[in-house]
């Protein structure tokens, strides 16, 4: 953006401008200017209404009172968290404020201001875009031939940078600001490595580092500062579901149409349940989810048959441990959990638990965790020598035998059969989940089949959803019955 051009903005606005002033005096004339009057909506002396008020289908809006409340907590705090409904125009309200830093005087001049986007290049391009587009007053306007991720404002430099690449970001002079946009959907790998760098910042410069986003997995970036406490929290965290924006930026016909959608929750309540997924249906999700609260997940049945499905942790993953049980021509969800970097031997020491909890009970477990699988074989009295049976008699003894307990199974063979399996269990309407286990019931609902497997940077709680389809290979339907 030129001088030239932001005086050709001023001129339409300000009636006060002469003709000779230099760029510097025009540039100068922003000095001092409010960002905007939350009391007198009709103030057009303020740096929003210079640049132009935000519009939406046309139409320009005034700053509503939950902006206000964010300026308000701007002014107070440099570290700020905010879980937003979408459209609530919290990203455009961001960025014009980071534009005002840099224009009310000039105090940031030789600082740089950071934004953080997600993975692709094209969403730092965009974001830079609308920062420019807030001083076009028309088309006919011209920008500079200038890198399409950066803009310079008043001598501070804005650039954009995505998720994957910010080596680039390490080691700046002078940062100012820091604006993590939609900062959950950050891969994960990613999203840990943004916050790193953004915080590295706090002892060198101190700048402001804002945090905006719609929620989307369980157990990503957003749910984990989340659940902080509120006397170690880094951040001011703030929220703003869909009732704030009710009769402003959404009308009530809008709203009631929106929660016609599966993704209702996430994009307008606040809810962590991820991506909407693609291996089951919503309506077999909900059958389920009523079936299960006709019984009590605490109630064991004695006389019927029950298995366990593990999926013990591996590196950075988690432990998964589902229970159920075969009772009322159901197969009945009666214990699921999924735990974080959790002790090796409580773990074996719950499912011993279980077991004996249980009576006769079958345990299927990933079979790519041997030292797990021998270590429980040997708590229970069973042969851990499990190595000498052949794949044939092992499937054997998964199906007829009632000497063994525990049962490897070859996840890098047998994942698509029993993707395929458990998807048909629940389409044909037996399966019951009690709605206590919202971490399974979220994994469903997310699940995603990329290519007949299970996509699990993007599925929630697949280590849950992966030790339901181990528990449900201790079930088998005829066709037709």
């Amino acid at each position: 953006m030129t001088l030239q051009n932001l005086s050709k903005i001023l001129d339409k606005y300000d009636n006060r401008h002469q003709s000779g002033t230099t760029e510097n005096q025009q540039l100068r004339r922003l000095t001092g200017l409010p960002f905007y009057n939350f009391l007198n909506h009709n103030d057009v002396n303020t740096f929003n209404h210079i640049i132009g008020m935000p519009t939406k289908g046309g139409l320009e809006f005034p700053l509503f009172d939950y902006e206000q409340l964010l300026y308000d907590c701007l002014q107070k705090h440099k570290h700020i968290w905010i879980k937003k409904a979408t459209g609530l125009g919290i990203t455009e309200f961001i960025l014009r404020f980071m534009a005002w830093l840099c224009l009310r005087d000039n105090a940031l001049q030789s600082s740089q201001m950071c934004i953080v986007t997600g993975p692709r290049i094209e969403l730092a391009i965009t974001l830079i875009t609308r920062m420019k587009q807030l001083f076009l007053a028309s088309n006919k306007l011209e920008l500079d031939d200038t890198k399409e991720t950066v803009i310079e404002l008043n001598g501070v430099q804005i650039e954009a940078y995505p998720s994957h690449h910010l080596d680039a970001m390490r080691g700046l002079p002078n940062v100012s600001f820091i604006f993590l946009d939609e900062s959950d959907f950050f891969p994960p790998s990613q999203q840990q490595d943004a916050r790193d760098v953004s915080e590295r910042y706090i002892a060198k410069s101190n700048p402001w580092i804002v945090m905006v986003s719609t929620p989307n997995a369980p157990e990503g970036l957003f749910e984990r500062i989340e659940r902080e406490p509120e006397d170690t929290c880094l951040y001011k965290r703030l929220y703003f579901d869909y009732t704030y924006g009710l009769d402003r930026i959404y009308t009530r016909e809008e709203i009631e149409k929106a929660k016609a959608s599966p993704s209702f929750e996430r994009e307008y309540n606040l809810k962590y349940l991820g991506l909407i997924g693609n291996v089951f249906h919503t309506k077999d999700i909900d059958a389920a989810i009523l079936r299960g609260r006709e019984y009590d997940p605490d109630l064991v049945v004695k006389m019927c048959g029950k298995s366990i499905g593990i999926d013990p942790a591996y590196g950075s993953s988690n432990f998964g441990i589902v229970g159920t049980q075969g009772a009322d021509q159901q197969i009945q969800v009666i214990y699921a959990e999924e735990f974080e970097r959790p002790d090796y031997n409580e773990m074996l020491w719950l499912v011993a638990k279980l077991m004996q909890q249980y009576g006769y009970v079958r345990v299927y477990i990933d079979g790519s965790n041997p030292s797990f699988i021998k270590s429980l074989k040997r708590m229970i009295g069973e042969d851990e020598h499990y190595g000498k049976y052949t794949k044939e008699q092992m499937e054997r003894y998964a199906r007829n035998t009632y000497s063994m307990k525990v049962f490897p199974i070859n996840f890098a063979t047998k994942h698509k059969e029993m993707l395929g399996h458990t998807k048909l269990l629940l389409e044909k309407g037996y399966i019951a989940i009690n709605p206590i286990f919202h971490k399974l019931v979220t994994s469903l609902s997310t699940a995603v089949d990329n290519e007949g497997s299970l996509d699990k940077q993007i599925t929630s709680y697949s280590d849950i959803f992966d030790a339901f389809r181990l528990s449900l290979q201790n079930y088998y339907f005829t066709e037709g019955k």
